[in-house]
C-alpha cells in the first residue's frame, strides 16, 4: 500500500493538535480540505483513526499506533529528500512575493557563479501559505513575510522592515491623499487571506491597530492578482510599500498609510535544515539585506 506523506503530515498535525481547526491554522490549509484528507487516508489503511465530537479530534487505538510512528517515518523521509537533494546538488528557496525577495536573486546569481555544481530553485508559493512551503516541507528555506502561524518551531532571522501602505480603487475618496490614516479606512471592505493563515491574516488587516474597531471583510484572497481584482472592485486592501513597484492595476492605485506598523521581511528554515552549500547561500542573502 502506498500513501502519500502529506496525509501522514496532515494527520500528525490532527492528532498533536487534537482538532481539526488548530491543525488547519498550522498546515494552511481550509478546514473542508483538511477534513477530507484525513477521511482519504482512513479510507486508505481502511481504519477509523479519529473519533471526532464538538470537543475534538480522539485518536483511536489505530490511530495512537500511527501517532506513535508517524514522527520517526516522516523524519527519516525529510532527511531522505535532503539527503537526495544534497546529493543533486539543488537547494530549494520559497519566498512569496518579489519585494520579500529584495536582492536574493542577485546573491543566488553569485552564489551559482561560485557554487557552479549546486542547483537553487527559487519557488513562489500562494499567500494561501504564509510558510513560502516550509511548513509543508516543499523548501529548505525560505524568505517570509512576518508574523506568521508556526514561525516559533522555525530558525527566523529578521532581514529587514518595509512600511505598510494602501491599495485603494482609483475612484475612491481617498486615491488623491498624500497620505491617507488607517482610522479613516476602518469601515471599509477590507481584502482578507483564508482564515487559516492566522497572524498572517490578522497583520494585513492591521486587526491589533484598530482600538477594538471590527473588520470589515469584503472579500477573501490568496494571490495578488485576485487582491488587485477585488481591489478594483471596490474593497481595499493593506500591502507593503514594494507592491507598488511590482503589482499594478489600472483601477487601482497605492498610498502611504499612517497609523499601521510595517511588514518585517525574514528568512526562515526548519532548525533541523543544515549543510554547508545551504549555511553559505542563507549567510550571503543574510549579509547582503543588511547592507541595503
Amino acid at each position: 500500500m502506498d500513501v502519500d506523506t502529506r496525509l501522514l503530515r496532515y494527520f500528525a498535525a490532527v492528532a498533536e493538535e487534537g482538532s481539526l481547526t488548530g491543525a488547519a491554522r498550522r498546515l494552511f490549509v481550509s478546514q473542508p480540505a483538511l477534513t477530507k484528507r484525513i477521511r482519504r487516508l482512513e479510507d486508505e489503511l481502511g481504519v477509523a483513526l479519529f473519533t471526532r465530537s464538538r470537543s475534538g479530534m480522539a485518536l483511536t487505538e489505530a490511530g495512537r499506533e500511527l501517532a506513535a510512528r508517524v514522527p520517526a517515518l516522516l523524519d527519516g523521509w525529510d532527511e531522505t529528500v535532503r539527503a537526495t537533494g544534497r546529493a543533486a546538488k539543488v537547494l530549494r528557496l520559497g519566498f512569496l512575493d518579489a519585494g520579500a525577495v529584495g536582492a536574493v536573486h542577485e546573491v543566488v546569481a553569485e552564489f551559482r557563479r561560485a557554487r557552479p555544481e549546486w542547483r537553487v530553485e527559487l519557488r513562489q508559493f500562494d499567500w494561501s501559505d504564509p510558510s513560502a512551503g516550509l511548513a509543508r516541507g516543499d523548501v529548505d528555506a525560505a524568505v517570509v513575510r512576518l508574523p506568521f502561524p508556526g514561525q516559533e518551531s522555525l530558525d527566523v532571522r529578521e532581514l529587514f522592515v518595509e512600511e505598510r501602505g494602501v491599495l485603494l480603487p482609483a475612484r475612491h475618496p481617498l486615491a488623491n491623499s498624500g497620505t491617507v490614516e488607517f482610522r479613516d479606512l476602518w469601515d471599509e471592505p477590507f481584502v482578507a487571506a483564508g482564515a487559516e493563515t492566522g497572524a498572517w491574516r490578522d497583520h494585513w488587516l492591521a486587526a491589533e491597530e484598530r482600538g477594538g474597531h471590527p473588520v470589515r471583510v469584503g472579500a477573501v484572497a490568496g494571490r495578488p492578482d485576485e487582491w488587485l481584482g477585488a481591489v478594483a472592485a471596490g474593497c481595499v486592501a493593506l500591502a507593503p510599500a514594494s507592491a507598488a513597484r511590482f503589482h499594478s492595476h489600472p483601477d487601482v492605485v497605492f498610498r502611504p498609510v499612517r497609523g499601521v506598523s510595517p511588514s518585517r521581511v525574514g528568512l526562515a528554515r526548519r532548525s533541523r535544515t543544515r549543510g554547508a552549500a545551504l549555511n553559505e547561500l542563507l549567510e550571503a542573502i543574510t549579509r547582503r539585506s543588511s547592507r541595503s
